[in-house]
């Protein structure tokens, strides 16, 4: 059964030689912890960056950082799924291009909701932080069934997402994604709760990664499936606090 993360799936460890067999380093979860901390911290880097910049008054750069973070960080995510060895090069790339959008996302929320950003990186690691105890303490267990319910939820979230964008894009307002009511708090919640269930499938996946002594590259593109699952999970609780203050 695929991961919902499209970085960390069940074709992430095939074809690839076993390393320990050539001489070569394999990955370790010292190793991979690390790596992402490395992303996390480019990620915050680059925002605060896109912040400051934005602060002291070169506004009219607003929507040229964020298409080129938003475009930029793509094309490195699209290279790094299908050249994985190149992850130590293309995943630091991708962190530091999206650290560039969600500044601006960040600084625009932050203008409306003062404080928020702030709230919504603490509930973000601390969520990361949770799942991670509740996977090693066998309280949720990555077994078949739940990735196939994750697997579901979030093709009918990508789905949902999709038919919004379209409608946004022919003036309509697309239902729950704005609605500061119950039912767009509930549905936030929802997606906040398949992305936090996609962080137990990812460790699963990284753990089956050192199991099977995959090469020492794999460190920095496991690090970059983590980097994707969190930056989503960051999003979904800044648009959940944000519907929160509107109430």
């Amino acid at each position: 059964m695929p991961s919902s993360n499209p970085a960390l799936n069940a074709r992430t460890f095939e074809n690839l030689m076993v390393a320990h067999e050539a001489g070569t380093p394999t990955m370790t979860l010292e190793g991979t912890a690390a790596k992402t901390g490395v992303l996390a911290l480019l990620v915050g880097l680059s925002a605060l960056f896109t912040f400051i910049l934005l602060r002291t008054g070169y506004i009219g750069l607003l929507y040229p950082l964020m298409l080129v973070g938003f475009i930029g960080g793509f094309a490195m995510a699209f290279v790094t799924i299908f050249k994985k060895n190149w992850a130590p090069v293309t995943a630091p790339m991708y962190a530091l291009l999206e650290g560039l959008a969600l500044g601006v996302i960040s600084m625009v929320f932050e203008a409306y909701f003062p404080g928020i950003v702030l709230q919504a990186t603490l509930l973000t690691f601390s969520v990361l932080g949770a799942m991670l105890l509740c996977y090693y303490t066998g309280l949720i267990k990555a077994t078949e069934n739940l990735k196939l319910g994750v697997f579901a939820a979030m093709g009918g979230i990508f789905l949902f997402y999709m038919i919004a964008m379209l409608m946004q894009f022919f003036g309509q307002r697309p239902p729950l994604i704005y609605d500061s009511g119950p039912f767009g708090i509930i549905f936030s919640l929802f997606v906040i709760g398949v992305a936090a269930l996609t962080l137990v499938i990812d460790f699963d996946f990284i753990e089956r990664g050192v199991d099977m002594r995959a090469p020492k590259y794999m460190e920095w593109y496991c690090a970059f499936g983590l980097m994707v699952t969190l930056i989503w999970l960051y999003l979904e609780i800044l648009r959940l606090l944000a519907k929160t203050r509107i109430n």
